[in-house]
């Protein structure tokens, strides 16, 4: 007759405690991953919102172009708060809306907050600051809106949410089909083109000689403007071909990166001038 086998009681203790652990870490994950589905489709409908009003600010083509100025003045661009029609309502809803961002071909379609007294607020906030997984985008400290330099901060989520779609940049391929990059503010539409794409990470203070991309919100003085151009145009995976110069405005996306500990992945666009957008349209 065979013996029946017995475990220590150790083992069956470790095999039972191995089972709950996994159990609680997957419906964690399935909590994480409802959440950011339903928080995904609550900034799909303010992308929604704002582009179905951006249409409406758009002049009608006329059948006859030559009576067009007559019969058909451009609708008003701006509401009566003066800031542009499309972003107004969401305005309204919440004051620390400080612009949107919108990247062609791309799941990145957000607005992007501003809280100069606590910058990382909507780190893990959405736009009706209840807690969110994925967040927010979000300006860093001492932005303005006619200022040189806007450094936007984004949660590199697995859903390809906020800024999930940012290391798309490290391919050359991808950057010269995803080139312009579109940042307005509530007052100005802005179009800017990729200037570097680079790896980077957050440093101590023992790391000496070393680039911290994320103190450079700064860039009034021209020759700390000159710098930072140097320094990411030296960092880059690629040279993309465009230069900026002191009175260009400058724009930095900045992600969470995997490639090594408290890595960093980093997009650094430059103005289009209006002068050649116009040559453009």
């Amino acid at each position: 007759m065979q013996k029946k086998r017995t475990y220590p009681g150790w083992r069956v203790w470790a095999i039972g405690a191995c089972a709950t652990v996994f159990v609680v870490c997957t419906g964690l994950l399935f909590r994480d991953l409802s959440r950011a589905r339903r928080e995904e489709q609550a900034n799909l409908q303010l992308a929604s919102q704002v582009h179905e009003l951006e249409k409406q600010t758009k002049p009608v083509p006329s059948r006859e172009p030559e009576l067009a100025p007559e019969l058909e003045p451009p609708p008003p661009r701006y509401a009566d708060s003066g800031v542009l029609l499309q972003y107004d309502p969401l305005w309204q809803q919440n004051p620390d809306m400080a612009g949107w961002l919108y990247i062609e071909g791309t799941s990145i379609d957000y607005p992007v907050m501003y809280t100069p007294d606590s910058p990382e607020y909507y780190l893990r906030r959405a736009f009706d600051k209840s807690r969110a997984v994925s967040g927010s985008l979000f300006l860093g400290e001492g932005w303005t809106p006619e200022g040189p330099h806007a450094i936007i901060y984004g949660h590199d989520m697995h859903n390809d949410t906020m800024f999930g779609a940012l290391a798309s940049y490290q391919s050359e391929d991808f950057t010269r089909e995803h080139a312009v990059i579109r940042f307005d503010t509530l007052t100005r539409e802005r179009e800017y083109e990729v200037l570097a794409a680079f790896y980077s990470r957050v440093y101590t203070d023992r790391d000496k000689g070393v680039f911290r991309y994320y103190q450079y919100g700064d860039l009034s003085d021209p020759e700390r403007f000159a710098w930072y151009v140097e320094q990411v145009q030296a960092a880059s995976l690629y040279h993309t071909g465009v230069e900026a110069a002191w009175g260009d405005r400058l724009l930095t996306l900045s992600t969470c990166s995997s490639y090594t500990e408290d890595g960093r992945f980093v997009v650094v666009a430059r103005e289009i001038p209006q002068e050649q957008l116009e040559t453009k349209g």
